[in-house]
C-alpha cells in the first residue's frame, strides 16, 4: 500500500510512499464503502487512540505533491490527509482558567487512567465518566482479566472538580467536566475537518460523515453537530477500516512531468500528443510492475496556476473546459479570479489505474444470515447534553435490517462503540451499513451570557484562532510577496471593536536547527 491511495508490486516498493499509507487505507476504504451505500461527498473521520486523520472526497481523490511529515518535507504524492492530535488517549488538564485538551498523548503505554497502568485522564476516561464505555473487553491489569477501572477515573475527576471549584468558585460533577473536555475535543476535531473542507470552500452541510477507526463512532454525532451535518456512516468494519480499505485498493502509478510554460503557448494537440507518450511509458511501466491482465485506466489532469503564484491547481485534461473549470476551482476556493493575468501550465499529471478485482465487496455480508432479533441485551445511564439518559445497550450483529434505532442509545461490536446521541437515530441499511441521521434541528444559543465558563472560553479559543488560520492560508496562497508565501512574514488577528487583540495566528518560518 502507498501513501497515494494505490497498491504497488512488492519488488517496487520504496519507504518514501509508505509514510501516509496506513491512513491512505483508510480513506480508500471510507470511498470505497460509501459510493457503495450511495455517497459520492464525504468527509473521512478517522479516530483512532493516538490521532484523528480527516479528508476531503467529492468524487476524486485528492493529493498533495510536496508534503512535510515531521519536519522532513518531501516531494512525494501522498493523500491529502490532515492530522491532528484530539484522540482516545489525549491528556485532559485544567489550567487554572480554562479545559485543555491534548496536544500531549497518554499513547498506548500507559494510556488511560483506567487502562490501570498509571496513565493521566485521557477522553477516553471523559467518555467512560459519561456512560459511553459501559461495555469494554476484560483485558487490563496484571493479568489481563480485568476491564476498565472507572473507580480511577472517577477519582480523578472529582479531584479535577475540585481545582476548578477552587478556580472558579463553582460546583461541577465529574460527568459535567467530562462533557466538558468531551466538546472541546469534538471543536479540535471539527477544526481539523474545516481544514480541509471549508477552508478551500466546501459546504460540509452537503456531505456525509464517513466515520471509522475504534473510537470514531464515540464522537460522530457530537462532530456532525458541530458541522452543521445532517447524516453519518459506519461501516461494519468501521473499526478495521483502513486495513480493510488497503484489500479493496487498486494498482496505481502516478507520473508528473513539469512544463513551466504558459497556458497560451502550448496547443491542445502537443498537450495532447505529451500524454500519449505519457500513457505508453505508463502503461509499460504498469505491466512490469503487476501480473494482472485487466484493463488499464487512465486519468490525465494539467495543473495550472497565475503567474506570479504559486498555488497550481488540478484541472481533467479536456479541450474547451480546462480554463472554466480553473476558474471555477479558483473562484471557490479563493473567492475571486484576476482578469487579464496569464496562466502558467505547471505539470502534467497522468495516474495509470489497474482495478482491482481479487476481493469481493460482498464479504462483509457474512452474517447476513444469522437469526437476529434486534433488542437490547441490557441498558445503562448515559450523560449527555447536560442530564441523564437511560440508554438501550444493541449488539451490532444482533440488528435487523431496516431497524430504526432512537437516541440515546450505545451499539457496540467487536471493533468499536457507536453513540447514538439524542435528537439523532441509527438505521441498519441494507448492506449492514449504520445511517446516523438527525432526527430535530440543532438548538443554538443566541446568547451564553457574560459569566466566564471554562469550556466555551476555551471552545472559542480554538474558533477564534481557527478564524485567523483559514485568514492566514488565503493570504499565503493568493500572495505575490516571497515575504509572505515563502517566508511566512505575516500573522492574522482577530480584534474587538476597540483595536483589542482577540486572537492571532503568526504564520512565521519555523527554522529547523540542523
Amino acid at each position: 500500500m502507498q501513501s497515494n491511495g494505490g497498491l504497488t508490486d512488492a519488488n517496487s516498493f520504496q519507504g518514501k510512499d509508505s509514510i501516509l499509507s496506513g491512513p491512505a487505507g483508510g480513506i480508500v476504504g471510507a470511498i470505497a464503502t460509501a459510493e457503495q451505500a450511495g455517497f459520492n461527498k464525504i468527509i473521512a473521520f478517522d479516530m483512532g487512540g493516538t490521532s484523528t486523520d480527516v479528508a476531503h472526497y467529492a468524487g476524486e481523490l485528492e493529493r498533495s505533491f510536496e508534503t512535510e511529515v515531521a519536519g522532513v518535507r518531501m516531494r512525494v504524492p501522498m493523500m491529502n490527509i490532515h492530522t491532528v492530535a484530539a484522540e482516545g488517549g489525549s491528556v485532559l488538564f485544567f489550567d487554572g482558567m480554562r479545559y485543555r485538551v491534548g496536544p500531549d498523548s497518554a499513547g498506548a503505554n500507559p494510556g488511560p487512567a483506567s487502562y490501570r497502568r498509571g496513565g493521566p485522564l485521557t477522553v477516553t476516561d471523559a467518555n467512560l465518566i459519561l456512560g459511553k464505555l459501559s461495555v469494554f473487553p476484560a483485558v487490563f491489569g496484571k493479568n489481563a482479566d480485568l476491564s476498565l477501572d472507572s473507580a480511577k477515573a472517577k477519582q480523578l475527576f472529582l479531584d479535577l472538580s475540585k481545582d476548578i471549584q477552587r478556580a472558579t468558585g463553582k460546583h461541577k460533577s465529574p460527568e459535567q467536566i467530562a462533557e466538558g473536555f468531551i466538546s472541546i475535543a469534538t471543536e479540535n476535531m471539527a477544526n481539523a475537518i474545516k481544514k480541509i473542507s471549508v477552508q478551500k470552500g466546501y459546504n460540509v452541510a452537503e456531505y456525509t460523515l464517513c466515520c471509522y477507526g475504534a473510537a470514531g463512532g464515540q464522537h460522530a454525532c457530537k462532530v456532525a453537530d458541530s458541522l452543521g451535518m445532517q447524516r453519518v456512516l459506519l461501516h461494519p468494519f468501521a473499526g478495521v477500516l483502513s486495513a480493510y480499505g488497503m484489500g479493496l485498493a487498486d494498482f496505481r502509478l502516478l507520473k508528473d512531468k513539469a512544463l513551466e510554460q504558459a497556458f497560451d503557448s502550448l496547443s491542445y494537440t502537443q498537450l495532447e500528443e505529451m500524454f500519449a507518450i505519457m500513457q505508453a511509458l505508463g502503461k509499460q511501466e504498469m505491466l512490469a510492475k503487476s501480473s494482472t491482465h485487466q484493463s488499464i485506466e487512465f486519468m490525465s489532469t494539467i495543473r495550472l496556476r497565475y503567474l506570479g503564484t504559486d498555488t497550481a491547481l488540478a484541472v481533467t485534461f479536456a479541450d474547451k473546459t480546462m480554463l472554466i473549470s480553473f476558474e471555477q476551482a479558483y473562484l471557490k476556493q479563493f473567492g475571486f479570479v484576476y482578469t487579464g493575468k496569464a496562466l502558467i501550465i505547471e505539470s502534467l499529471c497522468l495516474e495509470v489505474v489497474v482495478k482491482n478485482e481479487l476481493v469481493t465487496q460482498s464479504a462483509y455480508l457474512h452474517n447476513a444470515l444469522q437469526e437476529h432479533n434486534g433488542t437490547p441485551f441490557m441498558s445503562t445511564r448515559m450523560f449527555s447534553n447536560n442530564r441523564h439518559h437511560e440508554a438501550p445497550v444493541y449488539q451490532r450483529d444482533a440488528l435487523v435490517i431496516g431497524q430504526v434505532i432512537q437516541g440515546a442509545a450505545i451499539i457496540i461490536e467487536a471493533t468499536g462503540t457507536t453513540i447514538v446521541e439524542p435528537d439523532w437515530q441509527a438505521q441498519v441499511s441494507g448492506q449492514k451499513n449504520l445511517i446516523l441521521t438527525r432526527c430535530c434541528p440543532v438548538q443554538r444559543q443566541v446568547a451564553i451570557g457574560t459569566t466566564v465558563d471554562p469550556v466555551m472560553l476555551e471552545i472559542f479559543n480554538k474558533l477564534f484562532i481557527s478564524i485567523a488560520e483559514q485568514m492566514g492560508f488565503v493570504l499565503q496562497n493568493t500572495a505575490y510577496s516571497v515575504n509572505i508565501k515563502e517566508r511566512l512574514d505575516f500573522s492574522c488577528a482577530l480584534f474587538n471593536a476597540q483595536g483589542e487583540l482577540i486572537a492571532n495566528a503568526p504564520h512565521t518560518l519555523k527554522i529547523r536547527e540542523t
